[in-house]
């Protein structure tokens, strides 16, 4: 199938420039997974928040209900949910690696000054990419099953600030510093 013409000028504005290069094209805007065979195995780990806001009077309500709906306990459920989303992310983002996840640890804490709850995903492996796909997932499926359950409450409900904040191992780490 001929490469189109949008991912060769992609290739080739990617390959002129010295500051960013994308990892699944080349120079000549074919797309592939990264080769990550003569990569060294090191320990990784990402860490992920996202956060899902409420109005005021729904945020209430589901503190005063102690975050059970008719569909069970909020956060919960976003946990197992996180959890079965980092282990698929391979599933779900084109040219990711599958990988043996040595951890997912999914917390959630209410924040009544922002009537939201924060989702934290933090995912760990031994091998020779990193798990930033995996984290950031987890947070994400875990926000949208915050969503899902509460729904039913209001659709006035915003999931908002989903990012990676570190990232160790491999070549570099990354720790998120608010702008």
């Amino acid at each position: 199938m001929p490469i189109s013409s949008d991912y060769k000028n992609v290739a080739a504005n990617t390959a002129s420039s010295p500051h960013a290069t994308l990892s699944h094209l080349d120079s000549e805007g074919d797309i592939h997974m990264v080769d990550v065979g003569n990569k060294t195995a090191t320990t990784r780990e990402a860490n992920a928040v996202g956060q899902v806001r409420f109005p005021a009077a729904i945020y209430s309500q589901i503190k005063a209900a102690d975050g059970m709906t008719k569909k069970g306990s909020i956060t919960q459920t976003a946990h197992i949910a996180g959890i079965m989303a980092a282990k698929r992310t391979h599933d779900l983002i084109p040219l990711c690696h599958p990988l043996p996840l040595d951890k997912i640890g999914l917390s959630f804490v209410y924040d009544d000054a922002s009537n939201s709850i924060t989702a934290n995903a933090v995912v760990k492996v031994t091998h020779k990419t990193g798990v930033e796909m995996e984290a950031l997932t987890a947070v994400s499926v875990a926000c949208l099953t915050i969503y899902d359950m509460t729904k039913a409450l209001s659709h006035d409900i915003v999931i908002d600030g989903v990012k990676l904040i570190t990232k160790t191992g491999g070549k570099s780490d990354y720790n998120h510093q608010e702008k």
